[in-house]
């Protein structure tokens, strides 16, 4: 069949596309519009906020009230339980968590994502105050009611040191947080390591009892005294005045000198029965930096807030306070755990992946089309994004690696859309059509279908951005960012590029012969130019006309004859050897063995994966960037105590990390806190977090940090009378521990019994990998229980309210004022001196006043010691113990969940418990059921397009099959290399599979469509007419041949556009252009976190081109032939057919 012929002699079958008429008819307009859509859209690039990972909006309400002096128990039934009464049957809830410490009640509430967040918390505030009037009578401050940002999280912490008192350390601090908090980028900025300012009025309870004073006198005595008070406004001599009293403490005199009452005519003084101190609150955290003690300054971001320009004012104040002289010299300041720094290698390594994905994609477009046709198709690639970047920054995304992976797996598929059309322009301008012409034509003829095919790539994301709870939120910026790039690279090649490939396309002669002379000429003129700039210092400006004149002299000597050996011998080869395997596959009975043969492969890849047994993870792991050591001792261990502990398991960590401190960046402690999760209070005296921050991957060489981490482990393994726990930050959305099961019922005593009973059984299995089995409450929290008499305190007059109040005021004290230091206020407490404080006698014998007798509280109590809960957890207004446990590296936590259940099984359960796998295991389940949803959302999507284009049921089904056969690239690449199935990456690698796969199979088919149509035009039969074998056979050879190369290319191109990610090559752009360094790395963070994705993408692609190419076409005659027989059957062959019968073999 005559191509020329085809094309020339049917020209009124091309549809036209309207919009392409109209940017060629206003060509001027086009090419503003392309300038201003690179400018806006470099602006915009440069102001998208950056960061790691994208703004988790989840609709979470925390609701927090305080109520000092109370148990867990208390807690519980006096504010948790009356809160959640009223949170009961509220619209949109999914979740209700609660945990009530000591003194602290929390309550978080989790919406469903559908609800505004604004609403969820004007709901919640709406119900916790209905509860107001079933809480504590003297609840000092209303429950807070906030919702919680999850993008709001400390992004550095500036360590300050030196020769100085702490006081003076914590009041640099303090000039330092007010400036942090003032910068508009920044939240707050917490001090650590040090605590607040406190007046303490120290009493004395034998010198009170001597004067017959109680608590409520002295505190009576300060309020009275420490007051600012208007009286209202003054006339005199015709001058008004505001009249004030003023009589605030301002030093520590006035307090001591302070009158109580007279005692006998005699005024008794504060200073007569306490000690007064300028001191600080009890001591709750110790923080060192490398060993030397530290105030440390937590920066937090406001939410939206670009971390990078954040850091960069932050260290610029640093820079300003010890050069006005605000900061001391001499002072030490340190930043460690700065996100930033990651933030920007994590960036900077996606960022050149993307340029190295368009160099290799660049570089096969030159080779197929040619070096003008190559600047056409790729220009798709820097307008698309461009396109993307401005409509993404207005709507408020930020410039993160799920933003970043979302621009590189579409690299490839950017590019698709302009190789069909130009390749379709530049064959019709080769046949002789004049460039406008060929423009017209190539983009009509192909429009609709390219449409088709990017509807569908975008109906295979399109379900992914309805995917719900934090993984959803998490993911869901990776969907929009596909189709937003796919949906400017349409616009790109249908309206952009026409005009430009109308004016400056030409038939490129390969065979010609280049003038060398004037490519070295040029190349020495530019090279003579770039050696000015290196004089004068500009050596960017310099290194790329370098870089430009070795361009021009490798495309003489390289690359031009390599396209030449391409093009006219590869690529003739390639096609002749395609031609001849498709028709040898489509004659006689070979198309039903090449479908069987694909049928029964898909089989055994499926077999071979099963028996190859890949190990299945939620989410990749990467060598950790920072591990973590917590220390836990016994509840009402000391905070002096624990840091005594934490000293010596620095020791054990600084001598195993002796080998590494190459790559060591700090090593920062924590006493007082612990590694807490989502929700988790982690902040308590026995408890002590050693981080330890590394280098940047490409900085360790060949150390791994992962190893690290099991030699620490090991190290600590052997330390006694401490529970000592090694983990790694947290990767990902925040989805809980690896193995995590919860118990539920009402009361505690059973539940305790059932989670003992869970980790005997599971330590008893010595199962491989756990880590450590532990429960998140600790129920041997020392107690002294105080037991009121009652009968014997009303004899007295007395309350239970009297007596514990007197407790807990000399104990956690009371608040009796602020004192004021400048602009600053500082709380002044009453309470017992220190060493009465733990006095168990003194506490018990203080007298409680009543009508002038004096009655001790051992005269109406008693105590005993006992033991409690640390803290009361609930789900869902039912009690919960949660048994948790890391997974030891190089373990499957899916293999030790699924052990763990079977042990469980047998397992009775009381009546009103239940337990649940729950954490990554939930999150997993749910993540993989709505995966498998999004599929066949997505197939039925991309079905009822290709089914509206085709207005068959036949050809879509066609398209579905290689879109199913395509996983055998998959099976079989993840069996092969024996890679680990990744069901977050690797299942959005498969529903990304299936948008692309469906592109070349629908402009092949419709390619088919096309030409069987002209061939019946050329013979004159009407539609539906039945061709000859022979006729059939060659419209199908004709256009797959036609095809061949769009095809081949829109398949390389993705692949290559993946593979730098793929395999981890890292070039650093930036630094080879201005130092000649290419900083160059292999594998990274990067690679292990998208490497699955990106594998599974170029498994599936490479085998679905072949799919693509051959046995499309091979299902396509099968299915004429099975039309053909059914109608004949049927007797429902058209009149043309009974002369012109297709010579049938099956």
């Amino acid at each position: 069949m005559d191509k020329e012929k085809v094309s020339e002699n049917t020209q009124n079958i091309t549809r036209k596309f309207k919009p392409a008429y109209l940017a060629l008819k206003n060509k001027t307009t086009v090419y503003i519009l392309t300038l201003m859509l690179v400018i806006f859209g470099l602006f915009s690039y440069n102001q998208m906020p950056r960061e790691s990972f994208p703004e988790i909006v989840v609709p979470y309400i925390f609701v927090q009230t305080i109520y000092p002096g109370n148990s867990p128990v208390d807690i519980e039934n006096l504010i948790t339980r009356p809160i959640e009464q009223e949170l009961k049957g509220m619209d949109g809830v999914k979740k209700v968590s609660s945990a009530s410490y000591q003194d602290v009640s929390t309550i978080v509430v989790e919406f469903n994502t559908n609800v505004e967040i604004k609403q969820a918390l004007q709901d919640t505030k709406d119900n916790v105050d209905k509860a107001r009037s079933d809480l504590p009578g003297d609840l000092e401050n209303d429950p807070l009611v906030l919702d919680l940002d999850f993008s709001e999280f400390p992004i550095l912490n500036v360590n300050i040191s030196g020769d100085f008192s702490m006081r003076e350390l914590k009041d640099y601090a303090e000039i330092l947080q007010d400036e942090f908090e003032s910068l508009a980028e920044i939240s707050e900025a917490t001090i650590r390591g040090i605590d607040d300012r406190e007046i303490q009025v120290n009493v004395d309870p034998h010198k009170l009892e001597a004067r017959g004073m109680t608590y409520e006198d002295i505190a009576l005595a300060l309020q009275l005294e420490n007051v600012t008070i208007g009286a209202g406004e003054f006339t005199a001599d015709e001058t008004r005045r505001v009249v004030r009293t003023e009589a605030d403490y301002t030093n520590m005199d006035q307090i001591r000198n302070t009158i109580i009452k007279l005692n006998g005519g005699k005024p008794v003084y504060i200073r007569d029965v306490a000690d007064v101190v300028d001191g600080y609150k009890e001591k709750s955290t110790i923080s060192r930096l490398d060993n030397k003690p530290v105030v440390t300054l937590a920066v937090t971001k406001k939410s939206g807030a670009n971390i990078l320009e954040a850091t960069v004012k932050v260290n610029q104040i640093l820079e300003e306070q010890v050069e006005r002289g605000y900061l001391p010299q001499n002072l030490e300041i340190t930043v460690t755990d700065d996100m930033s720094t990651y933030v920007k290698n994590e960036i900077a390594t996606l960022e050149n992946s993307i340029i190295l994905g368009m160099i290799l994609v660049i570089f096969v477009l030159f080779l197929f089309l040619g070096f003008r046709n190559a600047l056409f198709s790729g220009l798709a690639i820097p307008m698309s994004m461009f396109l993307s970047f401005i409509i993404l920054e207005q709507a408020g995304v930020t410039l993160n690696s799920m933003v970043l992976y979302g621009l590189i797996l579409a690299l490839g598929m950017l590019v698709d859309n302009a190789i069909v059309v130009v390749e379709n322009v530049y064959r019709l301008h080769v046949l002789g059509y004049s460039t406008l012409k060929a423009t017209k034509k190539g983009v009509s003829e192909i429009a609709f279908p390219i449409i088709s095919s990017t509807l569908t790539t975008l109906a295979a994301f399109f379900p992914l951005m309805f995917w719900e709870g934090i993984v959803g939120e998490f993911m869901s910026i990776l969907p929009q960012t596909l189709i937003v790039v796919l949906a400017s690279s349409l616009f790109v090649a249908l309206v952009l590029n026409p005009p430009f490939i109308a004016r400056f396309m030409k038939v490129d002669d390969i065979r010609q012969k280049v003038n060398w002379k004037r490519s070295f000429k040029n190349a020495g003129i530019l090279t003579a130019i770039a050696a000015v700039f290196y004089l004068i210092g500009v050596y960017l400006l310099g290194n790329i006309l370098m870089t430009v004149a070795l361009l021009m002299v490798l495309n003489v000597l390289v690359f031009r004859p390599t396209a030449r050996w391409f093009q006219l011998r590869f690529l003739v080869w390639l096609e002749n050897l395609y031609e001849r395997q498709l028709r040898r596959a489509l004659t006689g009975w070979k198309p039903i063995l090449y479908f069987s043969g694909t049928f029964i492969l898909l089989i055994v890849s499926i077999w071979f994966y099963s028996v190859r047994q890949p190990s299945v993870v939620f989410f990749p792991e990467t060598d950790p960037q920072t591990i973590y050591v917590t220390l836990e001792l016994p509840l009402g261990t000391s905070i002096d105590r624990t840091d005594e502990v934490s000293r010596k398991v620095e020791s054990i960590i600084n001598t195993t990390m002796e080998p590494y401190m190459g790559i060591v960046k700090s090593i920062t402690t924590s006493v007082g806190n612990g590694k807490g999760g989502m929700f988790e209070n982690e902040q308590s005296p026995n408890k002590s977090l050693t981080s330890i921050s590394f280098e940047e991957y490409k900085l360790r060489g060949d150390i791994n940090t992962s190893d690290i981490m099991k030699e620490l482990t090991a190290n600590l393994s052997g330390f006694v009378g401490a529970k000592i726990f090694v983990e790694r930050e947290d990767q990902g959305p925040p989805v809980g521990a690896d193995v995590n099961i919860e118990v539920t019922g009402d009361d505690f005593d059973q539940l305790i019994k059932i989670t003992d009973d869970f980790m005997t059984i599971i330590n008893e299995d010595n199962i491989q990998g756990i880590d450590e089995l532990k429960l998140d409450i600790n129920v041997h929290q020392p107690e002294m229980l105080i037991k009121v008499d009652r009968e014997k305190a009303r004899r007295y007059e007395l309350s239970t309210q009297q007596i514990a109040m007197t407790l807990r005021n000399s104990l956690y004290g009371y608040d009796v004022g602020d004192y004021k230091d400048g602009e600053d206020e500082y709380d002044i407490f009453i309470r017992l001196k220190e060493e009465y404080r733990n006095d168990v006698s003194t506490l018990m014998n203080q007298k409680l006043m009543v009508e002038g007798n004096k009655i001790p509280i051992s005269a109406v109590a008693d105590f005993e010691y006992s033991s409690t809960y640390d803290k009361v957890n609930r789900i869902d207004f039912k009690r919960v113990i949660t048994i948790s446990s890391n997974v030891v590296e190089g373990y499957n936590a899916n293999e030790v969940n699924d052990r763990i259940r079977q042990l469980l099984v047998e397992y009775q359960m009381p009546e009103g418990y239940d337990y649940e796998f729950t954490g990554e295991q939930q999150e997993q389940d749910e993540s993989s059921q709505f995966l498998i949803f999004a599929l066949l959302v997505a197939v039925a999507l991309i079905g009822l397009i290709m089914i509206t284009q085709f207005n068959s049921f036949i050809r879509p089904a066609i398209i579905m099959m290689t879109v199913l056969f395509s996983t055998i690239g998959v099976f079989l690449g993840l069996a092969i290399f024996k890679m680990e199935f990744v069901i977050i990456m690797t299942g959005i690698g498969i529903i990304s599979l299936a948008g692309i796969v469906v592109n070349n199979g629908i402009v092949l088919i419709d390619y088919i469509d096309l030409m069987r149509k002209r061939r019946r035009e050329e013979l004159g039969v009407s539609e539906g007419t039945f061709l000859p074998v022979k006729d059939e056979i060659e419209c199908l050879v004709m256009a797959g041949k036609t095809r061949l190369r769009p095809v081949l290319l829109t398949a390389i191109t993705t692949v290559l556009g993946l593979i730098p990610l793929a395999v981890g090559l890292n070039f650093d752009f930036i630094t080879l252009y201005t130092h000649f360094d290419p900083d160059f790395a292999l594998g990274g963070e990067s690679t292990a976190w998208w490497g699955p994705m990106s594998w599974t993408v170029i498994f599936g692609l490479t085998f679905a081109t072949f799919l693509t190419l051959l046995i499309a076409p091979v299902m396509y005659m099968l299915t004429i032939r099975i039309n053909y027989r059914i109608k004949k059957m049927l007797r429902m062959l058209p009149e043309e057919n009974k002369e012109h019968k297709p010579q049938e073999q099956v």
